[in-house]
């Protein structure tokens, strides 16, 4: 446990950055299957998301990458978006 105001700082610092890119990457993860479904959420919303997602390290930008290229590509081959 910690032993000084320092240390108990901060891990009241993590807990609210943790909790805050954890609603960030759920959102975005409940737009990317709204998408999928074939509701209104546009796919440039969804790219915004994930930029900003590993823009701020909470995903791999490769993930980010391979998510965005998968979702065009279901764009393209029906009338999703």
């Amino acid at each position: 446990m910690a032993n000084n105001k320092s240390s108990m700082k901060r891990i009241r610092q993590n807990k609210m950055i943790r909790l805050r890119k954890k609603y960030y990457h759920k959102s975005t993860r409940t737009a990317i299957k709204k998408f999928k479904v074939g509701k209104n959420v546009k796919y440039s919303t969804i790219v915004s998301m994930l930029d900003k997602l590993s823009k701020k390290n909470i995903i791999h930008k490769n993930k980010a990458a391979r998510l965005k290229s998968k979702l065009a590509k279901m764009m393209a081959h029906s009338s999703i978006g």
